[in-house]
């Protein structure tokens, strides 16, 4: 994956080493932890899981979902931390896919007459503060449409390659790009229109709304991928192939088998790994967001 290109943004807060403490009477995280989706901790960790559709689903430990308020932080952006890191080359990186987002995405949703806004990406180590609750790293990244932030540990990535077996610059990159595509979403407004349907009964399983704000959150992977690399040159051979593996690598369906043995598309919230495949490449084709409705998609 070709880099020069990018910039790096200044949406950004650096809040690695700090933190390791609750946040009192506020909606937390709880023991969601994916259990509760039928989805398997891989090595204490989800993925990208989207933390999104968590608290839409069931709620928080204070009581209220997503969407009704809640904890809220307010904090500078582009500042660093400071002390020596190892991660320093995964920070660059991260920020420089965040830039490229901000540069794709503002120009498209501009020609929509849709104002963009960026999201702040918010690098974290311990228990964090969020808009949405307590982050924990254990979850894998997530979006919180309350702060606009997208939260990362950069460990992450490692257990991306190793344990996912998706490795690559570019596999990194859709992990962002997807948290990005949930974030415009929440700007275009798909999170209010779809509410009702993301807290109704029929959220979950193989075609609820779950499944489908996940799926178009990687169908919008594919569109910044498609403008990234019209732009700024990104794509070197093998990089499409490293971004389908990760796709194919969080399918609930290979989720589950994996962990015991079967699935259960009832119980499913991100898609299968072939749908999750199918909507990225959707995007990719032709970089259309328009490519990307599936929520009024007969078939996933």
């Amino acid at each position: 994956m070709r880099l020069d290109n990018l910039r790096e943004t200044s949406n950004f807060e650096d809040l690695r080493g700090q933190g390791g403490f609750g946040m009192g009477g506020g909606p937390g995280w709880g023991g969601f932890g994916g259990l509760p989706l039928g989805l398997p901790i891989r090595g204490g960790g989800l993925g990208f899981v989207a933390f999104i559709i968590l608290i839409l689903l069931f709620g928080s430990n204070g009581g209220g979902g997503l969407l009704n308020g809640g904890y809220s932080t307010q904090q500078p952006t582009g500042v660093e931390s400071t002390g020596a890191h190892g991660d320093e080359a995964e920070f660059a990186f991260a920020r420089k896919i965040v830039g490229s987002a901000e540069d794709v995405w503002k120009p498209i949703l501009q020609a929509k007459g849709i104002a963009f806004t960026p999201a702040v990406i918010t690098f974290y180590t311990y228990d964090t503060p969020t808009g949405c609750g307590e982050g924990q790293s254990s979850a894998g990244p997530f979006y919180c449409p309350n702060d606009s932030h997208i939260y990362l540990d950069l460990s992450f990535f490692q257990q991306l390659a190793t344990q996912f077996g998706a490795p690559g610059e570019f596999a990194r990159a859709y992990v962002i790009a997807h948290e990005y595509g949930h974030h415009i979403q929440n700007l275009v407004g798909t999170m209010d229109k779809e509410n009702a349907a993301l807290q109704g009964a029929s959220a979950q399983g193989a075609t609820g709304a779950s499944v489908r704000l996940e799926l178009q959150a990687d169908c919008y992977a594919g569109v910044w991928a498609y403008h990234a690399n019209a732009q700024f040159h990104i794509l070197e051979k093998g990089d499409v192939d490293s971004g389908l593996r990760a796709a194919s690598a969080v399918g609930d369906d290979t989720l589950e088998k994996e962990s015991q043995g079967y699935a259960v598309p009832d119980s499913f919230t991100h898609g299968t790994s072939v749908q999750r495949m199918r909507w990225f490449t959707r995007g990719l084709a032709h970089g259309d967001m328009s490519d990307c409705d599936t929520f009024a998609a007969r078939s996933l």
